[in-house]
């Protein structure tokens, strides 16, 4: 079962990869490949938001780190096949592969920063609640153009407002009204994991100026983070959380391992790689933030939880939000950065 389960991950990523060369090809249909790759992000926060399950699972028998170090494995190693076939596939078509040497050093930068920012999140998820951790993580939406400000790179209005939206979704998806908001350690915790993710978005979006292969650039970035993760398992998850680590733990934790390493790393940060090619970073930002609904919706689905009214009432500002920064308006200002322009 679990080998059936490998099979199809790794016809998924392949597949996805080798429609994505093949539509950069055609360079005059550039705003259809922004649409396209928007939903490359859409499918990215509904493989993120269903992990959280996963998540919350594993880390009843392993510490975050641990949990990390073994995921990351999972996802770089299940690219590997996929590289190679692809390129081998690109030779034989006489088409070029992306440049495997800037591919690799962008991928270690992009392994370095995933690192943190998801170890951050997984010790805070320790203790944090679901609301919040949806709510603080999905920050990185008002992060991303916040820091664009001060890379010079100006946004449309629109896109302001749409960020705004999905900031008001988002309170009312994760808090809701009349619930009080307590600044803990694990919410200091996920706030500087959004601020990394947003860099790690940022920093997605200068790579994919390069012509880099996506798929060796995630590949790396997993095996980077999983090397620098196990540094950090015995300080860490042994002397500080008392979470030793065992071969019968980790058994005991892989159904969630194996999808949240195949999935939401193998599969899912793989089609953001590729996705935010022609994509504003601002507008990535808010359509993956759509993990938060996504998580609400399979905590109903998966879970049996209920959806409260103000859960309801966030979904459906948040899908505005999104289908608002989606439209294509034109700005008569041409410095700004639009949906369908990035700011060299």
């Amino acid at each position: 079962m679990l080998e059936h389960c490998f099979d199809k991950v790794l016809y998924f990523v392949y597949y996805v990869a080798m429609t994505k060369q093949e539509k950069q090809l055609d360079t005059k249909s550039s705003s259809g490949n922004s649409l396209k790759n928007s939903f490359l992000l859409l499918l990215t926060a509904i493989i993120w938001g269903t992990s959280f399950v996963a998540q919350a699972a594993g880390m009843e028998y392993i510490g975050p780190f641990t949990f990390s170090v073994v995921r990351y494995i999972l996802g770089g190693t299940i690219l590997i096949p996929v590289i190679y076939v692809m390129r081998k596939q690109n030779e034989k078509k006489g088409e070029k592969n992306g440049d495997i040497r800037l591919s690799i050093h962008h991928g270690i930068v992009c392994g370095i920063i995933l690192c943190a920012a998801s170890n951050f999140q997984q010790m805070a998820m320790l203790k944090a609640s679901t609301g919040k951790a949806g709510f603080i993580t999905a920050l990185y939406i008002i992060m991303v153009p916040v820091i664009c400000i001060f890379l010079k790179k100006k946004t449309s209005p629109i896109i302001w407002v749409s960020v705004l939206l999905a900031l008001i979704g988002l309170y009312f998806l994760c808090i809701g009204r009349g619930k009080s908001f307590i600044l803990e350690l694990p919410d200091i915790q996920l706030l500087i994991c959004s601020l990394i993710f947003s860099f790690h978005i940022l920093y997605i979006n200068h790579a994919n100026k390069d012509k880099v292969d996506g798929v060796v650039m995630s590949s790396t970035q997993f095996l980077v983070a999983a090397v620098i993760s196990l540094i950090f398992v015995y300080p860490i998850d042994c002397s500080v959380y008392k979470m030793a680590p065992s071969a019968e733990l980790i058994l005991s934790a892989l159904p969630a391992l194996c999808y949240s390493g195949f999935m939401a790393c193998g599969v899912a940060y793989t089609l953001q790689i590729l996705g935010q090619k022609d994509v504003n970073p601002t507008v990535a930002s808010l359509i993956m933030s759509l993990e938060s609904v996504v998580s609400a919706l399979s905590g109903f689905v998966i879970l049996g939880q209920k959806l409260t009214v103000d859960e309801i009432i966030g979904c459906v500002i948040m899908f505005v939000a999104i289908i608002l920064a989606e439209l294509p308006i034109k700005s008569k200002r041409k410095d700004y950065v639009t949906f369908r322009s990035i700011e060299n």
